[in-house]
Order: C-alpha cells, then structure tokens, then sequence
C-alpha cells in the first residue's frame, strides 16, 4: 500500500468515525422546531423580548440548535398565525413556554394534540409555565400530564432534586442529585399512571416541605409522537446553565428517535416520593 494511498484512507475512516450515527427511521431533513414563547398571563424574563432581540429562553434554543446541528427554530410569539394546521407541517418539534388560554383555534389545537403530535418523528418540549397554559383545556393537560397549581417554592429558592431515572438521556447529565436556584411548581391533573417520571423535589431537603409529591420533569409516549416536559426555567440563570441544556439537547435527541429511552409510565416511583414527602414532614413536626 503506498503512502498516497494509505493517507486518503486514514482520513476516510477519520470522517466515517466523526459522522453522527442516524436511526434508519430519521428523515434526511434538517428538524425544524417551532418555539412559542407568547404569554397570556403573567410574563416571565427568559421569555421578555427587547425592543429588536430575542428572548434569552428564545437565544438559548437557538444557539444550541446551531451548536449541535439538531434543529433550526423559529421563534414566535404568535400563536394565532404559527399554531395552525397549515403551518405545522413544516415542523417536527413545537416548544412551548406559555402562560394561559393562546389564541390558537380549537380545531388547530385538536389537530395539533390529536393529529400532528401522534405522528412519528413529531414531539413537543413544554418548559416551566408550559403547564400553567390552558387550565380548562382537558385535551392539552392530558398531553401535557399536569397543570400549575401554585409554587410554595419562589423563584430564589435553592432546591435539591432527586433525579428518578438517572439513565434517561434527558435526566442523565444531572446525575442522581442536584441542587439548583428556580421556582418549582406544584400540580394539579397530575397523572402518574400515565408519564414516564424524571426527577422530583426532595422534600427532606428542601423548604418548605410538604406532604406530597412534586415532580419536575417526565416523559410519556402521545401515538407515535413524544412529549417531554421540565419545570425548570423561570430564572433566566436556568437557560445559560450547561446541565440544563445538555438535558434538553438530549431530549431532541430522545424525540427525534436518535437515542433510546424508556417511557413507559412508572406510577410506582411517584408513589414513593410521595411517602419519602410524608416522612420528611412528619420527621420535621415530630422535631419540634
């Protein structure tokens, strides 16, 4: 073999090695996301336009579509003209970080939970308010798996998080406990039986305790289709926090069936936070 010769080889295999290994089942397409950012209700920071710039949630998504070649996204604060039928098709993953009732048609949001969302290689990514939107709205918190039901811990609260399933490509760069500064919500029409659970709050470590469950994070199967919603990200600190991205771009991965991950819904892991929370409450009073 001459040394020309050798050369191109060497550096043939260097590039079969540096390609990114694609599931039989991805499109060729680059993935398109769509990320709605609009608020109908209180308005938080990460989402707060400037005159003439993006939001930092808005920045942060953008960014790490280009730093990681998954995505391009399109941000928009229009649901009215984004979120419909038509223009659905042009995606592969919608974002949401919303507050309230959107300006959305019915019939675009039944096809958009029951129709686009159900197609393979489609999934939506909810981040912190994206469950404090459409209370009412049984077919989106039944997507969704819980609603805002207040947040007994603010927004400067140092929490520790237990994480669940610390094998799950999303959950997987926070290891099996961290500590972070956020507002951690709790909810109602939360659903155990039918999400995959990630993380939850330690009561035991955090305050205020209460006597129940909270979880942060989860996963379930919709049809085809996959969703993916985290608690995390009132602060605007949350979206230039490495881990945290890190978690979301394995999502994307997640989503776009590139990685896999289990999401059969683990009901059993809540129950156990759930008596973890009563102990840690009950080990408080009997403190005092």
């Amino acid at each position: 073999m001459n040394l020309r010769f050798a050369t191109i080889c060497a550096a043939l295999f260097s590039l079969v090695l540096a390609t990114p290994v694609r599931s039989a089942d991805e499109p060729a397409h680059k993935v398109k996301a769509l990320f709605l950012t609009q608020s109908k209700g209180f308005k938080h920071g990460p989402v707060t336009r400037g005159k003439e710039t993006l939001a930092p949630a808005e920045i942060a998504m953008t960014q790490l579509g280009q730093q990681t070649g998954l995505f391009d996204v399109h941000c928009t604060q229009d649901a009215a003209a984004d979120m419909t039928k038509e223009n659905l098709k042009n995606y592969d993953i919608v974002m949401f970080y919303t507050t309230l009732d959107l300006p959305i048609s019915h019939s675009d949001l039944e096809y958009f939970i029951n129709d686009w969302l159900k197609q393979k290689g489609h999934g939506f990514m909810g981040f912190h308010s994206a469950t404090d939107t459409y209370h009412n709205e049984p077919l989106y918190w039944e997507m969704i798996g819980g609603t805002f039901n207040g947040h007994p811990w603010g927004n400067r609260s140092m929490v520790t998080v237990t994480v669940d399933d610390p094998n799950f490509p999303a959950s997987k760069p926070f290891g099996n406990e961290f500590q972070i500064r956020d507002e951690i919500y709790q909810y109602t029409h939360w659903q155990p039986e039918k999400v995959h659970l990630l993380m939850s709050l330690n009561m035991a470590k955090c305050n205020p305790k209460k006597p129940y469950h909270v979880p942060l994070a989860w996963v379930k199967e919709w049809g085809q289709g996959k969703v993916f919603y985290t608690n995390l990200g009132h602060n605007e600190t949350t979206w230039t926090n490495p881990t945290f991205l890190k978690s979301l771009e394995w999502a994307v991965h997640w989503i776009r069936n590139q990685t896999p991950g289990d999401a059969t819904p683990n009901p059993e892991v809540s129950k156990a936070e759930d008596e973890k929370a009563k102990a840690a409450v009950s080990q408080k009073q009997a403190s005092r």
